[in-house]
Parts: C-alpha cells; sequence; structure tokens
C-alpha cells in the first residue's frame, strides 16, 4: 500500500511538471501562429478604413446628389436622368464594397481561429482583431487577467460593468478600469454592430466571474477536498485489490507448474526448458500488474485534477496525451490504407509470379520440360537470379509508398546503407559474380571428382560465394568462387560416366626384358584389377627410352572416377605380382643391377627353385 500511495504521489508530480511544459509549448505555439497572421490583420484593418472613408465620402455625396435632383425641375428631363445614374452607380459601388467586406472577413475567420479569452479555463469568446499596437493574443491575454483581476478584487458587483462609447470604440468599464475596448472591426468580424457585441462581451463576463466565484465557494471547496480523498480511498483499493490478485495468479502458477508449464521445442530441440518457461510466465504476471498499476494511476489523476480550478486543464492535457496518439495513428492509418492495398497487391503479384516461375524450373530441372539450348543444370540457379531481380523491382516500386519514405531520417539510412554495401562486399559480389560465371560454364556439379590447384576431393555444396570439396581424407575444403574462375579446373567426372576416366601409371624396365613381355604384363594387370572397364581395352604407351631403363605407362579405363585412389593402389599391387611372378625387375624409379655376384631384385617367394646368385667373375685376360 505503502509502495502504491508513493507510485500515485510521482506520477502526480511528474504529470504536473511534464502538463506545465505542454502549456508553454501550447503557448508558444499559439503566439507563433498568430503573430504570423499580424501583417495579414494590419492589411485587411487599413483596407476596412479606407472602405469607411469612401463609404462617409460616397454618403455626403449621394446626399448632395439627392438634394441637387430635389431642386431640379422635372421638364429637364436629361439633367434629371444624369442624377439618377450618378445615385445609382454610388449604390451599385457601395454593394460591391460591401460584399468585398463581408468575403476578406470570411477571409480572416477561415485563416485566423482566433485568441481565446478563457480567465478560468473555460472560454468566454475569441479575439480575432488588432487593436493599435496591440496584437489578437496580446489582446486576449489582457482581457483574462482583467477578468481575473475582478474575481480577487471581491466583492463583484455586476451592475458595475458599464459600456462607454468612446471615438472609435466601445468600452466595457468596471469602476475605474477598462476591462476591453470593442472596435467597428470586431463587430464586423463577428458580423453584429458594436454595442450589440460589447453588451455580449458584457454578458459573458458577468456570467464567467459570478460561477467561478460559486465554483470556488467554501462549501464547494470542502466538497471537492471530500472528493479527492474518496477517489485516492478508490484508487488504494483497487491498488491492493490488483496486489491480492496478481499475488493469487503466482502462487497459481507455481503450485500447478506441472499442469500448465511445458518445454518448448522445436521438433528434437529443446528451445526453453521448463524452468525458463515458468519464469517467463512469472515475468510477464509481473509485467500486467505494472500495467493495471500504472492504468489506475494514470486514470485517477485526471479524475483528480478535475476537482479543483486551478489543475482542471492538466485533466484534459493529461488525456490528450493518450487521445491524441492514439487518434493521430488511427487517421493516419485511415490516410495510408489506400498505399496499403496498393503494396499488398503488388506484393502478392510478385510472390504469385514467383512461384509460377519457381514451378517451370523445378519442371526443367528434373527433365519434364525442355528448352533447347537449356541444360536443366540452368533451372535453379537462373530462377535465383529470376526471383533476386523480382524482388529488387518489387522493392523499387513500392519504396514511394512505404511510410516515411520521403523523409530525411529514410534517406539517411539508405545512403548509409549503400556506402556500407559498397565498401564492404567488393569481394563478396566479385564472388557472387563468379558464381554466376561458374553456374553456366557448367565446370562441375555436386557430386563429381574435381582437382583444383592442389586440391582434389568431391564437390559437397555449391552457393553463390563458394564452393566446399570433400577430399579423400575426408577433409573438407572451402574454396572463393573467384578464385575458382581464375584458376583451372579438372573434372574427372564429366566424362568418367559415359566413355570412361582412363587411369594411367608408368614403370620403368630394363633394356634386359623384351617390350612384347613388359606389355602383357602390364594389360594383365590392368585386366585384373576390379573397377577397370571390360568394354574398353586397356593399352600401353612406351613413353621414353631413358639411360638404363624404357618407360613404360599403362592405361586403363575405369567408370568409376570416385574410386580413382583405390583404383590406383590396387594397379599397382597387381604390377607388382604380375612382373615378380615372370621374373622381371622394376627399374623404378632409378634402379642399377650388378649382376656379377648380385641376386636378382625380385621376391624369394618369385625366383625360380633353382636359382643361384650369379657368381662374382673377374676376367684377368687383358685381350678379352
Amino acid at each position: 500500500m505503502k509502495r502504491a500511495v508513493c507510485l500515485l504521489i510521482a506520477l502526480f508530480v511528474v504529470a504536473c511538471s511534464f502538463t506545465g511544459n505542454g502549456q508553454v509549448d501550447t503557448i508558444y505555439d499559439s503566439v507563433s501562429r498568430i503573430d504570423s497572421l499580424n501583417e495579414k490583420l494590419t492589411e485587411f484593418t487599413e483596407q476596412i478604413k479606407k472602405n469607411e472613408e469612401q463609404r462617409l465620402a460616397d454618403s455626403i455625396r449621394r446626399i448632395e446628389l439627392q438634394r441637387e435632383l430635389d431642386l431640379v425641375k422635372a421638364s429637364d428631363y436629361m439633367r434629371r436622368r444624369e442624377l439618377m445614374d450618378r445615385l445609382d452607380q454610388l449604390e451599385k459601388q457601395d454593394s460591391i464594397r460591401l460584399e468585398q467586406k463581408k468575403m476578406r472577413v470570411a477571409e480572416i475567420r477561415k485563416t485566423n481561429a482566433g485568441m481565446p479569452v478563457a480567465p478560468f479555463g473555460d472560454t468566454l469568446f475569441l479575439i480575432f482583431n488588432k487593436i493599435g499596437a496591440f496584437t489578437p493574443f496580446e489582446r486576449a491575454e489582457s482581457i483574462s487577467r482583467k477578468i481575473q483581476q475582478l474575481y480577487k478584487d471581491r466583492p463583484y458587483y455586476p451592475d458595475s460593468l458599464q459600456i462607454i462609447a468612446s471615438d472609435n470604440t466601445e468600452d466595457l468599464v468596471y469602476l475605474d478600469m477598462i476591462i476591453m475596448s470593442v472596435s467597428d472591426i470586431d463587430a464586423l468580424i463577428n458580423g453584429t454592430g458594436t454595442n450589440a457585441l460589447a453588451y455580449q462581451y458584457r454578458t459573458a463576463i458577468n456570467k464567467a466571474v459570478l460561477g467561478y466565484i460559486k465554483y470556488t465557494s467554501l462549501s464547494n471547496t470542502l466538497k471537492r477536498i471530500g472528493l479527492v480523498l474518496l477517489t485516492i480511498g478508490i484508487v488504494a483499493l483497487l491498488i491492493y485489490l490488483i496486489i491480492r490478485l496478481f499475488r493469487f495468479t503466482k502462487k497459481y502458477i507455481e503450485k500447478n507448474r506441472g499442469r500448465f508449464i511445458r518445454s518448448i521445442r522445436i521438433r528434437n530441440y529443446e528451445l526453453l526448458s521448463k524452468e525458463k518457461v515458468l519464469k517467463g510466465v512469472l515475468w510477464l504476471n509481473m509485467v500486467v500488474k505494472i500495467f493495471f498499476f500504472i492504468l489506475v494511476v494514470y486514470l485517477a489523476l485526471p479524475s483528480l485534477f478535475s476537482i479543483f480550478p486551478v489543475t482542471e486543464a492538466w485533466a484534459g492535457t493529461l488525456i490528450r496525451w493518450v487521445i491524441d496518439p492514439i487518434t493521430s495513428i488511427a487517421f493516419a492509418f485511415i490516410a495510408y490504407l489506400p498505399d496499403l492495398i496498393t503494396v499488398i497487391v503488388i506484393v502478392t503479384v510478385v510472390r504469385y509470379l514467383v512461384k509460377l516461375i519457381k514451378y517451370l524450373a523445378k519442371e526443367v530441372q528434373a527433365g519434364k520440360l525442355t528448352l533447347p539450348g537449356f541444360h536443366p543444370d540452368y533451372a535453379m540457379p537462373t530462377f535465383g537470379i529470376v526471383r533476386f531481380i523480382l524482388y529488387a523491382f518489387m522493392f523499387v516500386v513500392i519504396f514511394p509508398y512505404l511510410p516515411g519514405s520521403g523523409s530525411d531520417i529514410f534517406r539517411g539510412v539508405s545512403v548509409f546503407l549503400g556506402i556500407l554495401l559498397s565498401l564492404g562486399s567488393t569481394s563478396a559480389i566479385s564472388n557472387v559474380v563468379a558464381g554466376l560465371v561458374i553456374t553456366y560454364m557448367r565446370p562441375f556439379k555436386i557430386g563429381d571428382r574435381i582437382k583444383l590447384g592442389d586440391v582434389t576431393g568431391d564437390v559437397i555444396e555449391k552457393t553463390p560465394l563458394v564452393i566446399r570439396v570433400r577430399t579423400i581424407k575426408n577433409e573438407e575444403i572451402t574454396i572463393p568462387n573467384s578464385q575458382i574462375l581464375t584458376g583451372h579446373t579438372i573434372n574427372y567426372t564429366s566424362s568418367g560416366k559415359e566413355i570412361g576416366l582412363i587411369l594411367h601409371t608408368t614403370v620403368s624396365i630394363g633394356y634386359d626384358v623384351p617390350w612384347r613381355q613388359v606389355h602383357e604384363l602390364l594389360i594383365s594387370a590392368a585386366k585384373s584389377t576390379k573397377g577397370v572397364s571390360k568394354d574398353n581395352a586397356p593399352f600401353v604407351l612406351q613413353t621414353s627410352l631413358d639411360d638404363f631403363y624404357v618407360s613404360y605407362q599403362i592405361n586403363a579405363f575405369t567408370k568409376s572416377p570416385e574410386k580413382s585412389a583405390v583404383l590406383y593402389s590396387d594397379l599397382h599391387k597387381n604390377i607388382q605380382d604380375k612382373f615378380n611372378e615372370a621374373g622381371v625387375e622394376i627399374m623404378s624409379p632409378h634402379y642399377k643391377a650388378i649382376r656379377d655376384g648380385n641376386q636378382m631384385a625380385v621376391p624369394p617367394d618369385s625366383l625360380p627353385k633353382d636359382y643361384n646368385a650369379p657368381s662374382f667373375r673377374v676376367n684377368d685376360n687383358p685381350k678379352n
């Protein structure tokens, strides 16, 4: 309870301070608005004076013409006709000036809302015109202060407020104090006579002062104090009930946590545990409680302010703080509805157009729809490009319809984002462009065994920026698209599935072994390797005749390029076995054999049973 009362007092003080500032701002705005009309009012006043002067001159001239007309004999028809035409002309000019005066008055009332005379809060009447050097605002302020002085200098006698005529105005005078002056321009703007308008103002002032005296009497003051105490009591009771209610809800939630509280999961992932969900619910319970506290206090403050005359204006200010934003938001939303409908239509059309293009792209990718010269691999990348272009075009079209799109802040943010993108995305854009070029070059696709520089592996992912390759050692390597575009790419899979990839390896055999035997052994080793194609026969190329050996290259076809590492290993094993079985030494890499006293470079299991290492021969005959 103590906290609630303290909160009420704090909000009261804050509201008072902000309300005072709001009144100052409102007065300042009104002063600025009225000052901007001073020039127009001055011009209007001068024009009215000139019209009145001309009207008086015309009236005198009309009297003179009428006298002259009365003196002219009836037989002088031409002279009488001339005088009557002049009188008619003066009447027409007077009518024209009257219509112009009415139009100017209507214009002044339309462009000038008038300054209110509100000494006790309620507006008694409006001041539109200036008198002398006093602007409408200054006149209204001066009249309000003098009416307040009438209330302060009690007792007040309504009959003492007299209307006294002066040269150009009707003055309202109370004892020896001039409350206000009513000019002909005031009467003209209000559409009545000067004396009638003065009586209206006198009646309004008497009614306001007497009413305010009654309103601030001792009995009414005691009633207001009672209302204040009653309002505070009701607010305290409501706060107490809110505390009890939300204390009950808190205990109820904690007691029934097993029934209502569940962990939040996304498939198999636990996003929030039961304990975190419970904390969130209790926190929400506390937030709602605080919201009701503030709501009760905020609704109570206008009631408290409206009780006393001094703070009565603050009640309306507090209500406007809530009503004005809601009203402005509602009117802004209603005004934005045509643009919102336009945006919805554009977004809907583009969305379904993208869906149609995506459907056609999938049909092309699946091979159900064929386009001449358009490979199925182009379908989804092309769809991505078209989708980006459509969405970019959509944003450009709907941008003028977005709220605040023409504001300086919106433009500043747009320029800032453009600078960030231009400075920070150079390499990214180059990679994206390279990715598009690679897509339409079709150097590889997902699952292909490729070689990029020193990296050999299978393509597992292609993105607009990079590709990812998994090597035979299960190493995942990320390569930027720009690097791929500037280098060369070897694809082992693209032709391997159709005509077969050629596995090739080189062995060097001494000149003492017949080349036909070497060919037979190499071809036999290739045919014995699992994975080597049976459709295309292996073949041997003699690549060089070196100083100590001949280089033989075995070439074998395979349609399983992704197994090339294992196939090479098996091929090398079979070559060793076949040559060892035939007793042929492999002279790779550089192997030099001295036969005198040296055993053959063949495993013992592959040597003939009667094989003996040759003895070391020495020839002491210089002729041999």
